[in-house]
């Protein structure tokens, strides 16, 4: 039999219910204000200025699919198109196991665990344009550490080339995300029971056998989760191309975002760079939810009571 105390709440919420009141609806309000404000109405108004034409002044002209059909006839775009994927493949293939290691470790018992987190985290605390400006100093051919390796580097111009062009961008954005990533999954390996490992103790397993066979499988939801913000960060990225290669040599690093900038930003082709950016947000959503749907996040149920 349930206590009064516990009663009480339950036939409130109930009467609360029965007369047309949904408790803490009202608290959801600002909330939604403010995403229809700043990523609603700005993403209605970048898909009808797709459809026009315009140069910055004066009034939009109607144009109707012309940017479109342009767009998908661009070799440049189709490039671009392919290089923000291949970064973000390359990006999350890197970036996954690191972070997962690195907050697998983070959440253990060692010994000055506390202070190392702290050193490894601190790509966090700077913003990515003052991440490219240091890469840039440290990778510059004649002051930088390739002129001072040419052992290894050789004419140490790692930008002049698309692998390397690549293999740079794609080491600076490893760089400075990982540590996010791998915040995410220290979370949720603390949130382990730690019954598990002990059951798997018992039974003979090893730090190895735990890993893959426990700490893995309960990570499930949070390598979804970091996987996802990898892609929706990797075809959107924009500063560090911006500062690092300026989409060069040639067009070898013009990613989608930044062909955006220079069709709108340089061309003054501003309906063409609309249709760009909405381009980006609906294979960014479109790859988002395949994820989820193949994961099967979106059935996943809370793995504790209640939930």
């Amino acid at each position: 039999m349930a206590s009064p105390a516990t009663s009480a709440p339950s036939a409130a919420s109930a009467s609360s219910v029965q007369d047309g009141h949904r408790p803490g609806l009202g608290w959801a309000l600002p909330a939604v204000v403010f995403f229809a404000l700043f990523a609603v109405v700005p993403l209605v108004l970048v898909a009808v200025l797709s459809f026009t034409t315009w140069s910055g002044l004066g009034a939009p002209e109607f144009s109707g699919f012309d940017n479109w059909v342009t767009l998908f006839h661009d070799p440049v775009m189709i490039k671009s198109l392919w290089l923000s994927v291949l970064l973000t493949g390359l990006g999350v293939l890197v970036q996954t196991p690191l972070s997962i290691l690195l907050g697998v470790w983070a959440a253990g018992p060692q010994r000055n665990r506390a202070v190392l987190s702290a050193v490894f985290f601190v790509p966090l605390l700077l913003s990515a344009t003052a991440v490219s400006v240091l890469w840039r100093a440290l990778l510059d051919p004649n002051f930088g550490v390739p002129a001072e390796a040419a052992w290894l580097f050789g004419d140490g111009n790692l930008l002049g080339s698309r692998t390397g062009a690549v293999a740079v961008l794609v080491l600076v954005s490893t760089w400075q995300f990982t540590p996010l990533h791998a915040l995410i999954h220290q979370g949720a390996t603390r949130a382990i029971p730690a019954v598990l490992y002990q059951a798997a103790e018992i039974d003979g397993a090893g730090r190895v056998r735990q890993f893959f066979h426990i700490t893995l499988p309960q990570l499930r939801n949070s390598i979804i989760t970091s996987v996802i913000l990898m892609v929706v960060g990797g075809l959107t990225t924009f500063d560090t191309v911006l500062i690092l290669t300026q989409g060069g040599p040639g067009t070898d690093t013009t990613i989608s975002a930044y062909y955006m900038y220079q069709k709108a930003f340089k061309g003054f082709e501003f309906g063409a760079g609309a249709a760009i950016a909405l381009l980006l947000v609906l294979v960014a959503t479109a790859v988002s939810l395949v994820v989820v749907r193949v994961s099967g996040f979106d059935k996943m149920a809370g793995t504790k009571e209640g939930m």
